[in-house]
C-alpha cells in the first residue's frame, strides 16, 4: 500500500514538473511567436535586399568608372545629369529601409546595416554632384570623398549581407548571396563559395 501510494505521489510529481505553469507556458507562446516572426522578416528582408542590390548595380557601376576605387586610376567623370539619376535611384532606396520593424537583434543588425550603406551611398552621389559644380582642388577633394564614401556604403552593405547569409542558413534557408557589385579593393567582405540555397557551412 505504502509502495502504491509512493508511486501515485510519484507520478503526480512528474506530472506536475513536466507541464509548465501558465507563467511559462505564456513564455514559451511568447519565443514561438517571436521565432515565427523573425523566419518571416529573414525572408521579407532577403527578398528586400536582393532588390536593392540589383537596382543599385548601374549606380555603383557608374560610380566605379566615374570614381575608380584605386585613387590613382584617372576617373572618367559622368555627366551632371547621370549623376542625378544615381542620386534619384539612391534615394529611392535607402527611403524603403526607414521606419524598420522590430524583429530579432540578428535581423535588426542586418537591417540596419543596410539602412547604414544606403545613407553613405547617397552622400557619395552627393558629394559627386557637388564635385561636378566645382573645379581645381574642391573638386579633387569633393571626388575623393565621394570615393571614401561610396567605399564605406559597399563596406557597411557587406556587413549586412554577411549576417543575412548566416540567418538564412540557420532558418534553414541555405546561403543567401545579396552582396553589392564592385566591391574588390574596398575592404568589403565578399560572399562565400557556396552556391544559392546551399546548406554548407
Amino acid at each position: 500500500m505504502a509502495f502504491a501510494l509512493g508511486a501515485l505521489v510519484a507520478a503526480a510529481v512528474a506530472v506536475l514538473v513536466a507541464r509548465p505553469d501558465p507563467s511559462q507556458r505564456k513564455v514559451n507562446e511568447l519565443r514561438a511567436a517571436d521565432a515565427a516572426r523573425d523566419a518571416v522578416q529573414i525572408i521579407e528582408l532577403t527578398a528586400a535586399a536582393r532588390s536593392s542590390a540589383q537596382r543599385l548595380n548601374p549606380v555603383l557601376e557608374g560610380l566605379a568608372t566615374a570614381l575608380p576605387i584605386n585613387p590613382d586610376e584617372a576617373p572618367a567623370l559622368a555627366p551632371a545629369s547621370t549623376a542625378a539619376g544615381w542620386r534619384e535611384v539612391a534615394q529611392q532606396v535607402a527611403r524603403e529601409y526607414d521606419d524598420p520593424p522590430s524583429g530579432a537583434t540578428a535581423t535588426n543588425i542586418a537591417r540596419e546595416s543596410f539602412a547604414m550603406a544606403l545613407d553613405q551611398l547617397v552622400a557619395a552621389v552627393e558629394a559627386y554632384n557637388s564635385a561636378l559644380r566645382t573645379e581645381g582642388a574642391l573638386r579633387a577633394r569633393l571626388l575623393d570623398l565621394a570615393r571614401e564614401q561610396r567605399n564605406l556604403a559597399i563596406r557597411a552593405w557587406a556587413v549586412g549581407a554577411t549576417q543575412l547569409d548566416v540567418l538564412n542558413i540557420d532558418a534553414g534557408y541555405g546561403h543567401a548571396h545579396v552582396f553589392l557589385p564592385t566591391g574588390s579593393g574596398t575592404g568589403a567582405f565578399s560572399a562565400d563559395p557556396e552556391p544559392e540555397g546551399s546548406h554548407q557551412r
